[in-house]
């Protein structure tokens, strides 16, 4: 019997107990389908880290004024002796993995544009901070030294403001007033996207330090030039840890801290803790195809537990049929070839559920999702990996029955 006949006397078993086959072909559907939209949940995950790393930047860590202790009692981040532009300009010179360290202030305002207006965030820094976040200018320019120096009323911004503010004319040359304070717009960001927290990082104003100081915030804190943060860019190829001791090393010594005493600052490596997320993120995508895989075993055992039966109830079959010239291994091959058909069909229809669960995962749950041909191929391949390794048993037991004691089997 050649191989397109057992194919063809497979499919007849098969098509005489569509019942059975269906309950059968369940666990191989049921399995399939689970695979592919957890390894579709997992990528996407994964991808959505990615993309927050590249819009961080690479080699990134955070600089901020850190917590003390007073009376026993924990006062928490940024309320210690404070950061100023000196640590910036101390940190960038003296530290060689550093590359740029930007200081920066923030704060919310509202903005005015005629008669609109938008809520959004101010940013006082250097053109050092869109260097250390890789935030190139998709039109306009930087800031000039004179600007940088003379507090000037200029301002770079987000393509959220852009939008919001000017809908889709230029913003390039035109006047909007942040705090009462009139800056013409010199410059407008790249669009960058969500951060990890899922701020939009669209939404912001950059102005000079000096500008930010002297003219938006005023007060006192135009003479201390203290910084609530600084962006740390540390050189490609640099050592990261090096760098970050060196920067705790330098900062001890500026801030006169004593031996044994905790430091009024905090670095954060943020490239270190999204890469912890993305291997996290992978961890769980194996875990779920893992998880999901358990149901393509129950599948096969299904399978398995199906052939028996049937060898059973073919015994007079398999006897007549060796009766007349059917070897061994054409019997091994019939009921091999009905096992993997019945994964093959099943492995089919599991990849039409686990594309329509991945669609619905992204459409209803709003996840970030990947179908990928290779979670096909893969889902495929191992349930006809199931149908070989649990079909094998029954067919080599179909294939070892001696013809008389079948033909006499009741």
């Amino acid at each position: 019997m050649n191989t397109l006949a057992a194919l063809r006397s497979a499919l007849r078993s098969l098509s005489a107990n569509k019942l059975r086959s269906v309950l059968t072909m369940l666990g191989i559907i049921i399995g399939v389908g689970a695979v592919i939209a957890m390894i579709a949940v997992g990528r996407g995950a994964t991808e959505r880290v990615q993309e927050q790393m590249k819009g961080l930047g690479s080699n990134i860590m955070l600089v901020l004024p850190g917590g003390v202790t007073a009376g026993g009692v924990r006062l928490g981040a940024q309320t210690g002796q404070g950061l100023t532009e000196e640590d910036a300009v101390a940190i960038a010179r003296e530290i060689p993995e550093v590359q740029v360290a930007a200081p920066s202030l923030r704060t919310g305002a509202q903005v005015v544009l005629g008669n609109t207006n938008w809520s959004t965030s101010i940013l006082g820094t250097t053109n050092d901070y869109l260097e250390a976040r890789e935030w190139p200018l998709a039109s306009g320019r930087l800031f000039e030294a004179a600007e940088m120096q003379g507090s000037a009323k200029v301002a770079v911004i987000g393509q959220t403001v852009a939008q919001q503010l000017f809908g889709d004319a230029d913003p390039l040359d035109q006047v909007i007033r942040v705090k009462k304070v009139p800056v013409t717009i010199v410059g407008i960001l790249a669009k960058k996207g969500q951060n990890a927290g899922g701020q939009d990082q669209d939404d912001v104003i950059v102005v000079p330090l000096g500008t930010y100081r002297n003219r938006i915030q005023g007060g006192a804190g135009g003479k201390l030039r203290r910084v609530s943060s600084i962006s740390v860019k540390v050189q490609e190829g640099q050592d990261m840890k090096a760098a970050e001791e060196g920067i705790k090393e330098l900062l001890r010594q500026r801030l006169k801290v004593q031996p044994g005493a905790e430091d009024p600052f905090t670095v954060r490596n943020l490239t270190e803790i999204l890469q912890a997320q993305e291997a996290s993120s992978r961890v769980m995508t194996l875990l779920l195809a893992a998880v999901a895989g358990i149901s393509l075993v129950i599948g096969g055992i299904g399978i398995m537990n199906i052939m028996l039966v049937s060898v059973t109830e073919r015994t007079r079959e398999i006897g007549l049929r060796m009766a007349v010239g059917a070897r061994g291994r054409d019997i091994l091959a019939q009921f091999l070839i009905e096992a993997v058909t019945l994964s093959l069909v099943g492995g089919a229809i599991g990849v039409v559920l686990g594309g329509v669960a991945t669609w619905a995962i992204g459409s209803f749950a709003g996840w970030r999702v990947d179908l990928s041909v290779s979670a096909i191929v893969l889902a495929v391949g191992f349930s006809a990996f199931v149908g070989v390794f649990f079909g094998f048993y029954p067919a080599r037991r179909a294939a070892r029955m001696l013809p008389i004691q079948a033909l006499r089997y009741e």
